[in-house]
């Protein structure tokens, strides 16, 4: 393994002496990362309690810090002892992983299910710190081509540079690569890491993660190979593992497919405005006028320059696209190569049932689930000249609206969801609403935007039947009742809205309607590395306070969690606890408690007896 510069490595033991906090641990090694200098002495690092800190105070939101892995540990009753517990483990390397426990889930589009791993709570905090670390070093050094699972980037941020640079376009090559993420080879991963990173305990460390194994009906399996779906730190490992694949596109197929400045002018075209110029000089400007539409029907430029080439590329995880302005040809000589690199290279193959060759003037290429093709119309003009050829069309797939709306029909038509017709009217609306809000808001960047307006006449069709059948009104009673005019950038949508008053607070109100089906190709694209904030969270500050929140007691804080504030409100509680109320009062889902009310909480015994509230006695806890 190769290691840096003996001056280099005690400028970086230097700067980790004077660290002090998360924040400035992620800065200077984000800064190493855009010099791209190799890290050393990583592990050492990980004895920093504030780096746990910080990615608890980032995870315990997550749907899955609830969800038991192969032991019952969740986040439930997490405490500084814990931290000080996993930093004393790997202060002497006696840190072992758990084996993730197993689950399957369904994949859209296919009858098969996608294994997900789900580790335990210790293992999933240990990630977090290590992903905050490799994330600030490798982020700077990723491919400006790369958008999956990365900060600032995303679905929209990948289609907008389509939609932006991509323009001329012949050829489109849809790539997937086979079971990527279940077959990463696990030798190959840790050199790549190891170019990087010159830290032999640390990188122990990330291969004992990788062969941990799994846990399937309570049998143990080892994995050989690839990074557990499920796993907080998977994601990143599978962009560092593909980067040798961006790195070969950009530096060998690009500038091997890639020549010329401009394409040279159609001789015919240009002969026609040559004709058309000659008889306006003439004064025979009808005549003028016919000759300059023909050569309007001709490209002004040769589509078939052989001197001039464009390759683009783009990749979202495992599926990937390049577009090309060549002939097919080269196409199919690019899908070749690409699927040997991956082959002998990375130990990868490409999936040839999902990896396609289109045409972009006919037919459609499918990436992130938008339609994208080539636009060509002699027609349309701006400024006396044909904008539209050669630009990029995004659409929004005929099959996915169709789907969308039939989860609101039944027997061909508009249908109430009587799964809903026990909530209020309240949240039938706003539900309604945030699910039309959610698909709209996916396809801003599409051309054809306005065909969501079928799925607006559908769900709102369906949302006037449900309220309907709960008010036992009919759907024309239910229209006039909630009809309003709403005001959205100044102009105006008629659509239904609920206000629900609220003593000494602001009311609540849930509107349908008043979202424009206007395009906004603007999607919001950040080029600056992630802001770090300088400041604790709110959960980290009341964890550090180490004072019981019920009864003011400093001995084995912990934090009591809960998935939702609707599990609050158990039907049939003749009165509630006092933790639920404080609970239910901050509306937050986290308690800092001490070790004996956590108990407490949990056998239920927690009652409301005391007078004091920031004295408790025991003997209300304990029977």
């Amino acid at each position: 393994m190769a290691k840096g510069g003996r001056g280099d490595s005690d400028s970086q033991n230097s700067e980790v002496r004077e660290m002090r906090d998360a924040h400035t641990v992620l800065a200077i090694i984000r800064e190493r990362g855009k010099q791209r200098k190799p890290l050393e002495r990583v592990y050492r690092l990980l004895y920093n309690p504030d780096l746990y800190l910080m990615a608890y105070g980032k995870i315990y939101r997550n749907q899955g810090s609830l969800t038991k892995g192969s032991t019952p540990e969740t986040v439930d009753a997490m405490s500084l002892r814990k931290i000080e517990a996993i930093i004393e483990a790997l202060r002497y390397e006696r840190y072992r992983w758990t084996p993730t426990r197993r689950a399957y889930i369904e994949k859209k589009h296919s009858t098969k299910k996608r294994p997900l791993s789900m580790p335990s709570w210790s293992d999933k905090l240990l990630q977090e710190v290590i992903r905050l670390l490799l994330d600030a070093y490798f982020e700077p050094q990723f491919s400006d081509h790369s958008h999956g699972f990365r900060p600032g980037r995303g679905c929209h941020t990948a289609l907008q540079e389509i939609d932006q640079g991509w323009t001329g376009t012949t050829w489109f090559l849809e790539g997937d690569i086979a079971a990527c993420f279940d077959s990463l080879d696990h030798r190959l991963l840790l050199e790549a890491l190891a170019e990087h990173i010159h830290d032999g305990r640390f990188l122990r460390l990330l291969k004992e993660l990788l062969e941990a194994g799994y846990l399937e009906a309570w049998t143990y399996h080892a994995t050989l190979s690839g990074a557990p779906q499920g796993g907080i730190l998977s994601p990143l490992l599978s962009n560092v593992y593909l980067d040798k694949l961006d790195t070969y596109i950009e530096q060998t197929l690009i500038p091997a497919y890639t020549k010329g400045d401009r394409r040279e002018e159609n001789r015919d075209y240009r002969t026609l405005l040559n004709r058309a110029a000659q008889l306006r000089r003439e004064r025979r400007p009808q005549e003028a006028a016919e000759v300059r539409k023909a050569a309007q029907h001709l490209p002004s430029k040769n589509p078939d320059d052989p001197n001039f080439r464009r390759l683009h590329y783009c990749r979202y995880a495992d599926d990937w696209l390049i577009g090309s302005s060549g002939p097919k040809k080269e196409v199919e000589d690019i899908k070749h190569q690409i699927g040997h690199f991956l082959r002998e290279t990375l130990k990868l193959e490409l999936s040839e049932a999902k990896t396609f060759i289109t045409h972009a003037r006919t037919e459609q290429a499918r990436f992130l689930n938008y339609h994208l093709s080539t636009m060509h119309n002699d027609t349309c003009q701006l400024k006396k000249r044909r904008r539209v050829n050669g630009q990029i069309e995004l659409s929004v797939p005929e099959d996915t609206l169709s789907k969308k709306c039939q989860h609101y029909m039944q027997h061909g038509k508009p249908w109430h969801r009587r799964i809903l017709v026990d909530d209020t009217v309240y949240s039938i609306i706003a539900q309604y609403q945030a699910e039309y809000r959610g698909f709209v808001e996916y396809y801003q960047l599409a051309n054809d935007l306005h065909r969501c307006s079928r799925l607006k006449w559908v769900m709102g069709i369906s949302l006037t039947k449900t309220l309907a059948a709960k008010l036992k009104r009919t759907v024309l009673q239910v229209r006039k009742h909630y009809a309003a005019t709403l005001i959205v950038q100044g102009k105006p949508y008629k659509g239904l809205q609920v206000t629900v008053p609220r003593e000494g607070k602001k009311p609540l109100i849930a509107q349908w309607g008043g979202i424009p089906l206007r395009r906004k190709p603007q999607a919001i694209l950040n080029d600056q590395p992630p802001v770090y904030w300088a400041g604790r969270s709110e959960l980290e500050k009341r964890l550090l306070a180490d004072t019981c929140e019920l009864c003011g007691s400093h001995e084995q804080v912990e934090v009591h969690h809960i998935r939702a504030l609707k599990d609050l409100h158990h039907q049939g509680r003749p009165e509630k606890p006092r933790w639920v109320t404080v609970m239910a009062s901050r509306k937050r889902k986290t308690l800092v408690v001490c070790q004996a009310c956590h108990k407490a909480i949990h056998a239920g015994r927690l009652v409301n007896n005391a007078k004091n509230t920031n004295s408790l006695s025991l003997e209300s806890y304990v029977r």
